[in-house]
């Protein structure tokens, strides 16, 4: 799910719902680099986290 990931999209970490929503910022192959309003630029490892999509374009 997170190969259609693009920046701009909206989406959230699902094991940390504190962290609010995050802008997508960049995909690189399994690198996914996401600004939450909670928790500042955060990298996401794409092979162990499925990040929820929320809207597609703000």
């Amino acid at each position: 799910m997170n190969e259609i990931l693009e920046p701009g999209m909206i989406v959230r970490h699902p094991g940390a719902p504190e962290w609010g929503e995050g802008q997508v910022q960049s995909r690189i192959g399994d690198r996914i680099t996401v600004n939450f309003a909670e928790a500042g630029k955060q990298v996401i490892d794409g092979r162990r986290i499925t990040l929820e999509i929320l809207r597609f374009h703000v």
